[in-house]
């Protein structure tokens, strides 16, 4: 079974970041400024052993290959972003599949989605816009990505590479997509690809039909109490100010029965993204690992119960800090989430 935990590139400056957010600005900028907003809320949220890393240091890539492998991770699924042949935080990738190392197996999701200001405060101001020029331009954009499709280390799922679409409903006609890649892909010796759409956070109904071979379902952990529910109503009627916070909840979230396909569960260690929104961000509260170890015993038997050759599990993410989200070990809780997601691998396998 394949545990995959998706990765954010964003930890070395860009020109762009530069223009928009200040000269230096990386994900640690938000992370580090981020101050609690109510009582008992933990912030800033800290590294620990890997420190404020820079993803241009080959030697950060490796220590992170390194925790992961040690706990049970068996590959990172990085974020990549290509509008309509511009590409952004395509660093640590390139540096990845040119250098061969760290030798830890990988895949790729493509976050083919406007970015915005809206976690920065500026939800109406538009950063760079996601384009779908027509074939030519996903030609040039497989030709791309083709070099890390071929990597010994790439995971492969039914025999193929595994390709994430983030935002699978936004494509201007989905099917012919999936047609045009898959082409690509088998012209190239590939085999094919083994498409996979997100779903949960955008409806996207047909992707059966438009030829998906499976899905992967992200949905928040929020829990509910009877604190969280007055205070959603106060901030509704303007009597409390945000951020919103909820508890996690203390059982997994299934995906709905009635998705059809393949399905891959998702697990969130956690959610805080108030150091990119400040009050109006999102803070999921007692947010254990032995509550993050219940959610992923249950997700490994949701991912066991697919055939033997397309089992995964998603983790949403390895890195995320400034939404809170993350498997690194930080100055809270240390070690302790990738302790429980290895107690429960071993579980699982015995």
């Amino acid at each position: 079974m394949e545990v995959i935990a998706h990765y954010l590139p964003q930890f070395h400056p860009i020109p762009e970041n530069d223009e928009w957010w200040g000269n230096g600005f990386t994900e640690w900028t938000n992370v580090t400024k981020a101050r609690p907003l109510f009582p008992g809320h933990v912030q800033p949220l800290l590294p620990a052993d890997l420190g404020f890393y820079d993803l241009r240091v080959p030697e950060s890539r490796e220590a992170q290959a390194e925790i992961a492998s040690r706990f049970g991770v068996t590959g990172f699924c990085y974020w990549h972003y290509w509008f309509g042949g511009r590409m952004l935080l395509e660093r640590p990738l390139d540096e990845v599949v040119a250098s061969g190392s760290p030798r830890f197996p990988f895949c790729i999701a493509w976050a083919n989605q406007t970015w915005s200001g809206i976690w920065h405060g500026a939800p109406d101001r538009t950063l760079i816009e996601q384009t779908y020029p027509g074939p030519e331009d996903e030609a040039r954009h497989f030709a791309y990505l083709r070099r890390a499709f071929e990597d010994d280390r790439y995971i492969r799922l039914a025999g193929r590479p595994v390709f994430f679409i983030y935002k699978p409903g936004d494509l201007p006609d989905p099917a012919r997509f999936v047609e045009r890649w898959q082409k690509m892909a088998s012209d190239a010796g590939l085999g094919g690809l083994y498409l996979v759409a997100a779903l949960g956070e955008s409806e996207y109904p047909t992707h059966v039909e438009d030829g998906f071979d499976a899905a992967v379902y992200y949905q928040f952990p929020f829990g509910e109490d009877r604190a969280s529910v007055v205070r959603q109503r106060l901030q509704a009627r303007g009597l409390m100010r945000g951020p919103k916070w909820v508890p996690y909840a203390d059982a997994f979230p299934e995906p709905p029965a009635d998705i059809r396909g393949p399905v891959f569960p998702c697990v969130y260690p956690n959610w805080d993204n108030t150091a990119r929104s400040g009050r109006g961000g999102v803070v999921i509260t007692r947010s254990t690992p032995e509550k993050f170890g219940t959610h992923v015993r249950r997700a490994l038997e949701l991912a066991a119960a697919l055939p033997a050759d397309q089992q995964l599990l998603m983790i949403k993410s390895w890195n995320e800090w400034a939404e809170g989200n993350y498997l690194e070990p930080d100055r809270e809780t240390g070690h302790a989430r990738l302790e429980a997601l290895a107690r429960e691998i071993r579980r699982r396998a015995t």
